[in-house]
């Protein structure tokens, strides 16, 4: 999609959010074009609510909140959480009854150029509805959750990303860098993608990624 403008990239932050989850496609999408000092992303942080306090208690204020979030053209839901010891939901396992929040990725996902997921992010997308027939993959402790969900066919264990084009999914915590980078090049060139995976020092083989398509 020809755009003249930067792209709106609002990243979803939640309680006991994963840092890496989405400080690491934060850290892609804001530095990609520092070399050329282009601007093709326009990258913010949304939640419910501020502050958020993310996994080990870091405390985040949100860009936004959902009231008043530009439109983004990519919406990118992280994952993180689990269960206590006593079985009280946190994170992604809580966020799946929070059906104000649901409504909102829902809505957002009706018109945003792509809508990304890292980790137990799945779920949620997975709850809304908007899997049906498509390709899937998260955090390995949630394969058999996202798997009663959809269905044996559509959940790949092995893939380290799943594209169905506008809806893009990847594994755990670190998978969120490969698919931002992976998404990247899908809309600015792999060139473009090799030089931002460069500029962090990060090792990255586009031709090596396990990834699954639609």
């Amino acid at each position: 999609m020809p755009m003249s403008r930067s792209r709106n990239v609002a990243i979803l932050i939640f309680n006991d959010v994963e840092v890496l989850d989405f400080a690491g496609p934060f850290e892609v999408f804001s530095i990609t074009g520092k070399r050329d000092n282009t601007h093709p992303f326009n990258v913010y942080t949304v939640a419910e609510a501020s502050p958020v306090l993310a996994r080990n208690q870091l405390s985040i204020n949100p860009d936004y909140l959902l009231s008043d979030c530009p439109r983004p053209d990519l919406l990118i839901v992280p994952g993180g959480g689990g269960y206590h010891a006593d079985g009280t939901p946190y994170g992604t396992r809580r966020e799946i009854n929070n059906q104000p929040l649901l409504d909102w990725i829902g809505q957002c996902a009706q018109d945003t150029e792509k809508l990304l997921s890292v980790c137990t992010g799945a779920l949620l997308l997975a709850k809304i509805g908007l899997m049906e027939g498509k390709v899937a993959t998260t955090h390995q402790g949630a394969i058999a959750q996202l798997t009663d969900m959809l269905s044996a066919e559509q959940v790949h264990p092995e893939a380290r990303i799943a594209d169905n084009d506008s809806i893009v999914l990847s594994g755990g915590i670190s998978a969120g860098i490969d698919m931002s980078l992976y998404v990247v090049a899908k809309l600015l060139g792999l060139e473009t993608a090799q030089e931002t995976a460069q500029y962090m020092e990060y090792d990255w083989n586009y031709s090596q990624l396990k990834v699954v398509s639609d």
